[in-house]
């Protein structure tokens, strides 16, 4: 790793000073156990280069305060996800921060434990556990507890990280105790934008907005909920704030609603790079009518956590709207499969679901009308005949 100019000069001479006592770098000790790395109160190393523009991954990782206060555990809920898992957890590896990768294998039956268990062979950062499919909530509590790095970041088995994402995060960490950045949304094997880690974050999140960020039913104006922030253990520890292993749909959702009302400060930022691939086969896209039930039932639990605002109330009864919505849809249409009219008409229970499974009603008969248009112009055009040889 080589710095030039001023950076260089500067680096260099806080090098030699940690040198002469004797210790290494603790930026350079990204590769011990967080059982042997001391917890003391060292004085942070900082890096105030002259130059902003142009700096490299390194240059802004060396920036940010290396001690035992950034070590960060990466959780890492794996199922079947063979063909993405060496790539995520290869990127999180490769952040100076990262002390500690758990991956969880949750029942896969392809090679995931086995690739896991290569890295945990070539990395003493890496750990390896294995259960019964549960879902990713239990394993990345089960990831949890087998951790003890100060803050916790999340990463899906399909997704991945590019260089610098921590060290863009801990610059903004120290008024946080969840940040998190936008997500890059790529489909696979398309390229990715690079991200702007210099941009600063926003104002401290509410519950309000991020339950009114999470109304995709209702065509809300974000998706808070996919994001994968920074966590600071001791907030989680303090609230014995975990995920909810019954969930298997909105789980992250879930957990940062509760921890917002329990008085966490969220920070998000621009784009800091984690990369999130698309796929038509995603967990996310395919759940069940029990799944969003309990979804559903969680809004109701939220209410509970603490006395709400008005406002609050008012997010709340959107956001459990907006899973209603999708459940009284899925009901729908087993009806309508099995000619069951009277359970087709209870699901139309209150005009805002009303409004929605008509208007969804109306887009299937539209996809499918053009659909029949399509058929009938393609069965009544000649087929193309092919060019007589000379």
């Amino acid at each position: 790793m080589k710095w030039r100019g001023t950076a260089a000069a500067s680096c260099s001479v806080l090098l030699c000073a940690r040198a002469t006592s004797n210790r290494t770098p603790r930026f350079l000790q990204h590769r011990r156990t967080p059982s042997s790395t001391s917890r003391s109160s060292d004085s942070c190393l900082r890096w105030k280069p002259s130059e902003r523009a142009g700096r490299s991954s390194a240059a802004l990782a060396c920036r940010v305060r290396m001690t035992s206060a950034v070590q960060t555990a990466v959780l890492i809920a794996a199922y079947n996800a063979s063909a993405t898992l060496d790539r995520a957890v290869a990127s999180a590896l490769a952040q100076p921060e990262t002390v500690e990768v758990c991956i969880v294998d949750d029942g896969s039956s392809d090679d995931t434990q086995a690739q896991a268990r290569a890295w945990a062979a070539r990395d003493t950062r890496v750990t390896v556990l294995s259960q019964a499919n549960a879902g990713p909530g239990a394993a990345r509590n089960a990831a949890l507890a087998a951790t003890r790095s100060p803050w916790v970041a999340i990463l899906d088995a399909d997704d991945y990280w590019l260089p610098g994402r921590l060290a863009s995060l801990f610059n903004q960490a120290e008024r946080a105790d969840f940040i998190a950045d936008s997500l890059i949304r790529v489909r696979e094997g398309t390229a990715v934008p690079s991200p702007s880690p210099a941009d600063p974050a926003s104002a401290p999140l509410s519950l309000e907005a991020f339950l009114l960020g999470n109304l995709g039913a209702l065509k809300g104006p974000l998706d808070l909920g996919y994001l994968k922030p920074l966590m600071r253990r001791t907030f989680l520890d303090a609230h014995a704030l975990r995920y909810r292993p019954e969930l298997r749909l909105g789980e992250d959702y879930e957990m940062y609603a509760r921890a917002l009302a329990l008085g966490a400060r969220f920070l998000i930022t621009p784009p800091a790079g984690y990369v999130s691939i698309e796929r038509a086969g995603s967990l996310s896209t395919h759940h069940s009518e029990e799944d969003l039930r309990r979804l559903r039932d969680c809004d109701a639990a939220l209410a509970n956590v603490r006395p709400l605002s008005r406002a609050e109330h008012r997010a709340l009864r959107r956001h459990a709207t907006s899973v209603d919505c999708r459940l009284q849809w899925r009901r729908l249409i087993r009806a309508l499969k099995t000619n069951d009219v009277p359970a087709a008409l209870s699901t139309f229970r209150s005009s805002s679901v009303a409004r929605y499974l008509a208007a969804r009603l109306c887009e299937q008969a539209w996809l499918r009308g053009a659909g029949l248009v399509r058929g009938r112009l393609s069965a009544n055009q000649p087929p193309l005949r092919a060019k007589a040889r000379s």
